[in-house]
């Protein structure tokens, strides 16, 4: 009989926001879609649970159920990056993994046929269990023989379940509680209301009527909780990693000559990767030095590609950037591919004023020399102040500008991070308020005043806003901080 199982990194982004705060841990923690009050709670962790506080409230609302309530938003592009990571060390346990799309940290894999490979089922999902650990993640896994039942079995405890028969998988699918499992937080309140707390009770309402009544999320879930709707497993394909290892004969600190190992090696690769159909994604490698040290290094391309030349020009920026405390005297490469896609060139292609993947390339070679983290954008964000209205992101992928004609130019507000604070202010400023030095003028007009105020939540915060222009005709946004009783330039119109 086929066995399905379910890996729950219960609240992947949860776990994410606590391992970027370790102090967290004894306290109910959230994670919001925005930092604001009114920010939406996505995940909770069980002292959250335990204080009522669910996803779907209120950041607000979950404040006034507990004053020791944190919380935090992550970005998406850290969920992608660890569900891959994620993706890639579960295909250590089983050949057939799929990611839950609407739902980050859950895996299905096929736990068919492990049985000649593991002693036994327990022992395999206590492998995964202890994998997950040493990268730093706390999961719970199931095996069972459906998704449904093993996805609720994961959901809804701490610990592990080995199903030894479908008829004690459905025993234990209805005892489990309903907010355990339902992402709507409307119709989880509505069925709560209505006395049904259980999957048991949930199943046992007519499938007739559920469409009418609750609509079409909650006749998709009761159809799922019946083991009907199931597609078949829609396993990610396997993308296994070529590493190459050699150990030197003797400690090596010439660039040059261990860029052309690193060639040498590359070009290997590059042929394996070529005979499975795929291009280079991501080149990890690690160097390991005579001090007993190791120093790990990713280079990722503009594009997936087979050029070896672009690859050693990137490694060449990378490890001429690095400081080596002791000759190296061994190395790994690994490669990650990916599917190379066939693509025909047209017969008049385009001339395009700007090239995209020229721009590509120098943002490679930009993040080579000085890591990735350097190349980012601004994405705007729901914030209270002006500096939480915005954060900055890895630049995943560069869009052509698509410039138009105006008939007013608009404005572009400058903000400096941090605010920079002003000099006192004279109380009789013969000369007029001299707020950004002589050369610039006294200022000749002020708007305002704009009053901000709030951060009861953490950190009370009281600010008053003016414009002022100078004599030079300079904008400047300004603020007065009345609990620092300072003021501080926020940014600049230009």
């Amino acid at each position: 009989m086929d066995r399905t199982a379910c890996v729950d990194i219960q609240g992947l982004p949860l776990q994410l926001l606590l391992r970027a705060h370790p102090d967290w841990t004894v306290r109910p923690v959230v994670v919001v879609d925005r930092d604001t009050p009114l920010g939406l709670i996505q995940w909770a962790n069980e002292l959250a649970y335990a204080s009522r506080i669910f996803p779907g409230m209120r950041y607000a609302a979950g404040l006034s159920l507990s004053r020791e309530l944190r919380g935090g938003v992550v970005a998406e592009t850290e969920i992608t990056e660890a569900v891959r990571a994620m993706t890639q060390r579960l295909w250590c346990f089983s050949p057939r993994i799929e990611p839950a799309k609407h739902e980050h940290g859950v895996f299905w894999l096929d736990a068919s046929g492990l049985r000649a490979v593991y002693p036994s089922l327990e022992a395999w999902a206590a492998l995964i269990r202890d994998d997950l650990r040493d990268a730093g993640f706390r999961a719970v896994v199931a095996v069972g023989f459906s998704r449904f039942g093993s996805y609720a079995a994961a959901h809804s405890s701490m610990h592990g379940f080995v199903f030894q028969s479908s008829e004690q998988e459905r025993a234990h699918l209805r005892q489990v509680p309903i907010e355990r499992v339902l992402i709507d937080p409307r119709l989880r309140d509505t069925l709560l209301k209505l006395g049904v707390k259980t999957l048991g009770a949930f199943i046992a309402l007519p499938a007739e009527g559920i469409r009418a009544r609750f609509g079409a999320g909650a006749a998709a879930l009761h159809e799922l909780a019946r083991g009907e709707g199931w597609d078949a497993l829609n396993a990610e394909r396997l993308f296994e990693p070529l590493e190459r290892r050699e150990q030197l004969d003797y400690p090596e600190d010439n660039l040059d000559r261990l860029l052309a190992l690193f060639a040498e090696r590359l070009q290997g690769l590059f042929m394996e990767l070529a005979a499975r159909h795929e291009t280079l994604a991501s080149l990890r490698i690690t160097l390991r030095l005579g001090d007993g040290s190791e120093l790990c290094e990713e280079i990722t391309p503009a594009t997936p590609t087979l050029d070896a030349n672009q690859l050693l020009q990137l490694l060449r920026l990378r490890v001429g950037a690095l400081s080596l405390s002791a000759p190296v005297i061994e190395f790994r490469m690994c490669a990650t591919g990916i599917t190379a896609n066939e693509q025909q060139l047209g017969l008049f292609p385009d001339a395009a004023l700007r090239n995209a993947e020229a721009a590509l390339r120098a943002f490679a070679r930009i993040r080579a020399e000085l890591g990735n983290g350097t190349v980012v954008c601004a994405h705007l964000h729901e914030g209270h102040l002006p500096e939480a209205r915005y954060g900055w992101e890895p630049l995943q992928r560069l869009a052509l500008p698509h410039p138009r004609r105006v008939a007013v130019r608009p404005m572009v507000r400058r903000i400096f991070a941090p605010p920079i604070a002003l000099p006192p202010r004279d109380r009789h400023e013969p000369d007029g308020w001299l707020i950004a030095g002589i050369s610039e003028g006294p200022v000749e007009e002020v708007i305002g005043p704009q009053i901000v105020s709030g951060g009861w939540w953490m950190r009370e915060i009281a600010r008053t806003y003016f414009y002022v222009r100078t004599r030079s005709g300079r904008w400047l946004w300004i603020y007065h901080d009345q609990k620092r009783r300072r003021w501080y330039l926020q940014g600049e119109i230009l």
